[in-house]
């Protein structure tokens, strides 16, 4: 037997003893799926089976139409939440047959309490009761529970946490108010939902892959990755994958919204759902804050500085406290007036609590804390007063997905430093009838530099600024989100 022949009797047994095994493993194959379909379809009718359960008819004898909110953390007093209760008011103003739910992780609240705290914060009553739906295991979306792989973490906790809340009670609508996408095909598919959403910030976008891409060191990207091509690369793979499945689930939403022009292009690039998905601006109050006075400033002998916004990691208030510590270093070299900082926002947890402690801190270091105050959780009628007497809103989270603090700033007549980045770059301040509306900054020395240039204008150049970026702040109104907000969810109703 040659050489030739002897190759070719291994191939054609090798290829014979694939064929063989082949055939059972796409039989095997074959009973698997079809053993898959029959429990996905036994737990969703038994799901249906469920919700004709624990769903009660109303007075006229019609069983009301349960539109369902996933918010873990409603009662956090953000941008966020005020989004939640005025699309849940704005659906109970619409259609009478509605009743909303509302997911939520928050404890040692009840119900009522949750209302009035929505109440006190951002003056929004509503019409009609809110069924609250109490979960047990929101500690699984907690990003100190995943120290390692975040983003992945919580995404998978969160299809835990919305199979809890799916269990406790089938809606006919479910909507995703705080960016949770995994729950999206949970709903749709076990619960047999029609589902939304309501996007204020991607999970991953592409500016993340950049900066892990370029080995920039940001709190999202630790040193230790930056520093190393090899764990780099690694995450940027991490980071493909999950894109990939972010873009799976997040093509499963019915109804996709996002908050700002920055928000769109990335979810477009990620979920390739452009037909379904539409730009509704979040409600801010502007008509609260234009009710504000709007005068020339009548005494130079303190200026206050105010920022809004919860002290979570991305808002980046340590650039804000370094930033006005140059900016006290550069104005005590001559007589200045006595300058203020005031840092306003809500703690949701332990963490940021703890991350208060360590800007005040901070401020020990810097030797600013004297001129720099903390007023947490603070009631509506507070927050409009320091932000009627303040002569700069300052703001500095990178990215920011839109900027609710950045409008209301505006609205009550500050004159308004952002970053040069996301909303308040694409939306917010931008020019208005060919005149500035604000002023943007980047780093720790533009910032102060800008304050500084603020500071240095009359107060009749300030005043004017003032006046243009109030009439450019009317489009971000509740009126205009509640008409936004309706023709994008329409569908869902149909």
């Amino acid at each position: 037997m040659s050489l030739k022949q002897f190759y070719s009797l291994k191939f054609s047994a090798c290829f014979r003893l694939l064929c063989s095994l082949l055939i059972p493993a796409l039989f095997l194959s074959g009973i698997l799926c079809v053993c898959v379909v029959v429990l996905l379809w036994g737990i969703r009718f038994w799901i249906q089976q469920r919700k004709k359960q624990l769903t009660s008819a109303g007075r006229d004898g019609k069983r009301p139409l349960l539109v369902a909110f996933f918010h873990p953390y409603c009662n956090a007093g953000g941008g966020g939440e005020r989004v939640l209760w005025c699309a849940i008011r704005t659906l109970q103003k619409k259609y009478r047959n509605v009743t909303c739910v509302v997911y939520t992780g928050d404890r040692g609240v009840n119900g009522e309490e949750i209302v009035e705290g929505a109440f006190r914060r951002f003056s929004i009553k509503l019409t009609h009761p809110v069924k609250f739906v109490f979960l047990e295991k929101r500690y699984l979306v907690e990003a100190s529970l995943y120290p390692h792989f975040t983003l992945l973490g919580q995404s998978l906790g969160s299809v835990f946490l919305g199979w809890e809340a799916l269990l406790k009670c089938v809606p006919d609508i479910y909507i995703d108010s705080m960016g949770y996408a995994f729950t999206l095909p949970l709903f749709k598919y076990l619960g047999g939902c029609r589902v939304g959403c309501y996007v204020h910030y991607p999970t991953i976008s592409t500016d993340m892959l950049s900066v892990v891409r370029n080995q920039d060191t940001r709190f999202n990207n630790a040193a230790f990755i930056t520093n190393s091509p090899l764990f780099s690369r690694f995450k940027l793979v991490y980071y493909y994958f999950f894109a990939f499945m972010y873009g799976l689930v997040g093509s499963c939403s019915d109804v996709v919204m996002v908050n700002s022009s920055w928000t769109l292009n990335h979810i477009l690039s990620l979920w390739r759902a452009g037909a379904c998905t539409s730009v509704v601006y979040p409600p801010c109050d502007v008509q609260t804050f234009l009710d504000i006075p709007l005068e020339a400033e009548k005494s130079a002998c303190e200026y206050s500085i105010v920022s809004i916004g919860q002290f979570r990691p991305e808002k980046d208030h340590p650039l804000q406290i370094r930033a006005f510590a140059k900016l006290l270093k550069e104005k005590r070299l001559g007589q200045q007036p006595l300058l203020k900082l005031i840092l306003i926002g809500g703690c949701r947890n332990q963490q940021d609590e703890e991350r208060v402690d360590n800007l005040k801190c901070l401020c020990e270091e810097l030797g600013v804390s004297n001129n720099v105050t903390f007023r947490i959780n603070i009631p509506f009628e507070e927050l409009k007063r320091h932000l009627a007497e303040a002569t700069i809103g300052l703001h500095t989270m990178w990215n920011e997905h839109f900027g609710i603090g950045v409008v209301e700033c505006m609205a009550a007549g500050t004159v308004i430093l952002a970053h040069n980045s996301g909303g308040p770059k694409l939306d917010i301040v931008v020019p208005f009838e060919g005149h500035i509306t604000g002023f943007l900054a980047e780093n720790e020395d533009s910032y102060a530099e800008r304050m500084a240039h603020i500071l240095s204008l009359s107060p009749e150049k300030r005043l004017e600024i003032r006046e243009n970026a109030r009439r450019s702040v009317r489009r971000f109104s509740d009126q205009h989100f509640e008409e936004t907000f309706l023709l994008s969810v329409e569908p869902l109703f149909k």
